[in-house]
């Protein structure tokens, strides 16, 4: 669950959700307007049902559209889709940089956290951030 709360706020900093939620939006149209538009597609939830395929480029071909403006809608909403597939990327690539950001912040916290405390520290324990500290330094450079 923190993992997925991290994702999520990952996806809002980068306003990904504004995204995913015109898409949303842009697919219940174009359904409701193939819905208007095609003769063969009769009811709302093949109109969807053709969108869905068209987003996803499946197109298993059981609905095809015959008017202008059905392949219009088509060829919009399969862009649309390939748009989003690859900015998801993006973020994707943004969740495990904050990962690994994270896990170094934590990992200095506790450096600095015994680094305050030098003098109750055992020599193994002192080893051990001097090996830490030549890692960052390593790292860093």
């Amino acid at each position: 669950m923190k993992k997925f709360r991290l994702l999520w706020k990952v996806i809002k900093r980068l306003n990904f959700d504004t995204i995913l939620y015109g898409f949303i939006g842009w697919c219940f149209a174009a359904a409701f307007l193939i819905l208007i538009a095609e003769p063969g597609i009769t009811r709302f939830r093949d109109a969807l049902w053709y969108i869905f395929v068209s987003s996803t480029s499946i197109g298993f071909g059981d609905i095809v559209p015959i008017t202008f403006v059905g392949r219009t809608l088509t060829i919009i909403t399969t862009f649309y889709a390939l748009a989003i597939a690859a900015m998801f990327s993006g973020v994707v690539v943004s969740y495990y940089l904050e990962v690994i950001h994270r896990r170094e912040r934590k990992e200095a916290l506790i450096i600095f956290d015994k680094m305050a405390h030098l003098t109750d520290l055992s020599q193994e324990e002192l080893q051990e951030i001097e090996e830490k500290i030549r890692q960052v330094k390593k790292n860093l450079g």
